[in-house]
């Protein structure tokens, strides 16, 4: 089992050996959007006012979490699709690869693709910005876990739309999480959204992470329950994305979908 998600993995990774135009999209735009909201919150750091020093933190510490989130889901999205643009599926479910196999490995990539994009950010913010998100200690390895999950969780449910409904379901692979943007309180609490929208938000696992991060950034203060809410929420929804992908590959897999898909 090892060797074969291995195997994927590394199909995967041999195309960025030779490939710097695939290396250099992994850290654009985290890249590209610490530069523009660093700016920004150097702006807000040069007024006068300690709030707004704490603004302009917890802007940086958004962007670079909602990063985590965006570049795990397209990680395991965008390569899922390079499978099926190559008109690879076919050929990979003939061999004894099983369909738990090929998620774990397109998860080993999202983990891989998340932190070539992620990590170059991270150093940007420190280096220009003079922002370290390491400084939220320990619980930043928690606040990583649960919007990886959540991202993977959107991930397979875009690959089973995409499984029932073909290429023309691909550009959810992009838009997807951005719609869920302005529910996951990235840059602003729960309580700032109309009431009718705050139970949405918080069915989220991002919007209890995000809460978790401005708590820990401007009181110091670790907020365990909205950890706790942000796996049992991840459970349920890598659950029922799994439940979703599992049905949908069954139903390619019998339709012969799985030889077509993408054309």
């Amino acid at each position: 089992m090892i060797r074969r998600i291995w195997g994927l993995m590394y199909r995967h990774l041999a195309l960025y050996r030779r490939s710097w135009p695939r290396l250099l999209e992994l850290c654009y735009w985290p890249v590209l959007q610490m530069c523009i909201w660093g700016f920004t919150a150097s702006f807000l750091a040069a007024r006068t006012g300690n709030t707004l020093l704490l603004a302009g933190a917890t802007l940086l510490g958004g962007v670079l979490l909602w990063e985590v989130t965006l570049r795990s889901q397209m990680g395991l999205s965008i390569s899922f699709m390079e499978e099926m643009w190559s008109r690879n599926l076919g050929h990979v479910f003939v061999s004894p690869l099983r369909p738990f196999e090929m998620i774990a490995a397109l998860i080993g990539m999202s983990i891989i693709r998340m932190i070539m994009g992620v990590l170059p950010a991270i150093l940007l913010a420190w280096a220009f910005y003079a922002f370290n998100l390491f400084t939220l200690g320990p619980v930043l390895v928690l606040f990583f876990i649960n919007l990886m999950i959540m991202g993977w969780a959107v991930a397979l449910g875009v690959v089973s739309l995409i499984l029932r409904h073909g290429a023309g379901a691909e550009p959810l692979a992009w838009a997807v999480l951005f719609g869920l943007a302005p529910f996951s309180a990235v840059f602003y609490p729960v309580s700032v959204l109309p009431k009718i929208l705050q139970p949405l938000s918080l069915a989220l696992p991002s919007a209890h992470v995000f809460e978790g991060m401005r708590s820990a950034l401007i009181h110091g203060i670790v907020r365990w329950d909205h950890l706790a809410a942000a796996f049992a929420l991840n459970i349920v929804w890598m659950a029922g994305a799994a439940l979703l992908f599992a049905r949908q590959f069954h139903q390619a897999r019998v339709s012969g979908a799985l030889l077509s898909i993408g054309e």
